[in-house]
C-alpha cells in the first residue's frame, strides 16, 4: 500500500511494512453467472499480511506510533485488529496489550500470544474491551489505537479506495458491498474518493456504497431505515462473523452520511447465509472468505433479486479476511470425526 505514501502520515525513514496491500481484485466466472451478474469482482483482503485487511491500518498506525516515540499501544478488537497490531507491534519493537471477547475465534487468540502480545480476554463485547482500555490507558501509559479514537488507522484502510480506481483502470465501479462492523473500512473509502477527486485522478461519480451487516448484529441497517444520523447500541448482540459483532459503531454517522450521499443502502444478512455463500463462493471461484466478506455475497444476491441492482452494473464485493481465520464458523458446514470424537477440528485447534 506504500505506493501511495505521498498520501499517507509516516515519514518513509518509520515506516513499519510487512508487505501489507495491493491485493488481488478478481473477476468472477462462475459465481457472477449463478447470482445473475455480468461484472462481479472480489477485493480479497484475506491476502494481507495476518489475513485481514486490518494489516492496512495497523501498519499505518504503529509506523505513525515510531515516528512519534510511542513505546506502548492498547487496542480492543472482535480479533483481526489485534493480530494486525500485535505483528506490527512485534516488528517495531513496542509493546502490544490487547483487550477481546472471551470467544473470539482461536485463530486470532493464538496469533496474538505467538506475536508476543499481552492478552486479556473479556466476558463480553468489543464494546467492554473498548471501555477497558480507556479506563486503563491513562495510568498504564499506552497510545490507545481503537477505531477511529486516533488519526492513522483511517489512512492505511483508505489505500482499499485508491487500489480499486488503480486496478479498475480510474473508472469506479457503480456498486461497493463492505462488511461493516466499525465501517471504518468504508469511512476511508469515501476519503480517499474525495482524496482522488481532488487530485484530478477521478471524476465525481461515486459508486452505491453497501454496508452489510449481520442480522444478529445490524445497528447501522436499523439507523438506515429509521432515518436516523446515528445508529443505538444493538442489545443482544449475536453472529458468528466476529468483526461484524459491533454494537454501537463510534462512526456510524460517517458510514450513514457515505451510504446516503453514494444512493446505496444498508442491508443484513443471516449467518447461515453468509456460510452457504461462503461455500459458494469457495468452490466457485477458489476464495474461501471470511464470514464477514461472505455476507456481501449473501447481500448482493438479495439486492439482484429486488432490482436494487441490475445485471449489467459493476459490482465490487470486499472480502475483508481469510476464511483460514474461522475454523470453528465453517467447521458447522463440514463436521468430521476425528479419532472417535464427533466434530473436532483436527490437530491441536478444537472448540473451546
Amino acid at each position: 500500500m506504500w505506493r501511495y505514501a505521498p498520501v499517507l502520515p509516516p515519514a518513509d525513514e518509520f515506516i513499519v511494512t510487512l508487505g501489507e496491500g495491493w491485493t488481488p481484485l478478481v473477476r468472477t466466472n462462475r459465481l457472477g453467472q449463478r447470482m445473475g451478474a455480468d461484472a462481479l469482482w472480489v477485493k480479497d483482503e484475506g491476502l494481507n499480511p495476518t489475513g485481514s485487511f486490518k494489516a492496512r491500518g495497523l501498519a499505518c498506525a504503529v509506523s505513525m506510533c515510531v515516528e512519534l516515540g510511542v513505546k506502548k499501544v492498547a487496542i480492543p478488537s472482535a480479533g483481526n485488529a489485534a493480530s494486525a497490531m500485535a505483528a506490527y507491534a512485534a516488528a517495531a519493537g513496542i509493546e502490544a496489550h490487547i483487550f477481546m471477547p472471551r470467544d473470539v475465534p482461536q485463530a486470532n487468540y493464538l496469533e496474538c500470544k505467538a506475536y508476543g502480545a499481552r492478552v486479556t480476554l473479556v466476558d463480553g463485547l468489543i464494546s467492554d474491551c473498548g471501555r477497558m482500555v480507556a479506563e486503563r490507558g491513562p495510568a498504564e501509559g499506552w497510545f490507545d489505537v481503537s477505531t477511529l479514537k486516533e488519526p492513522y488507522r483511517i489512512e492505511g484502510k483508505k489505500t482499499m479506495g485508491y487500489e480499486v480506481a488503480e486496478q479498475m483502470a480510474w473508472e469506479l465501479p457503480d456498486a461497493i458491498f463492505y462488511p461493516t462492523g466499525g465501517g471504518v473500512g468504508m469511512i476511508g473509502m469515501w476519503k480517499a474518493f474525495d482524496e482522488m477527486e481532488k487530485l484530478g485522478w477521478i471524476g465525481s461519480r461515486r459508486p452505491k456504497m453497501i454496508a452489510v451487516q449481520a442480522e444478529g448484529c445490524q445497528p447501522v441497517v436499523r439507523a438506515f431505515e429509521e432515518n436516523e444520523l446515528r445508529s443505538r447500541f444493538y442489545e443482544n448482540s449475536h453472529t458468528l462473523a466476529a468483526g461484524l459483532r459491533v454494537p454501537k459503531p463510534l462512526g456510524d454517522f460517517l458510514v450513514l452520511q457515505a451510504v446516503r450521499e453514494s444512493g446505496g443502502t444498508a442491508i443484513a444478512v443471516s449467518d447461515d447465509e453468509m456460510l452457504s455463500w461462503g461455500v459458494h463462493l469457495a468452490s466457485d471461484e477458489g476464495i474461501y472468505a471470511a464470514p464477514e466478506g461472505a455476507a456481501c455475497v449473501a447481500a448482493l444476491e438479495k439486492l439482484l433479486a429486488s432490482g436494487f441492482l441490475k445485471r449489467t452494473d459493476r459490482i465490487v464485493l470486499y472480502n475483508t479476511g481469510s476464511g483460514l481465520k474461522y475454523p470453528e464458523a465453517y467447521s458447522t458446514r463440514f463436521p468430521r470425526t476425528a479419532s472417535g470424537e464427533q466434530d473436532k477440528l483436527g490437530g491441536l485447534i478444537t472448540p473451546r
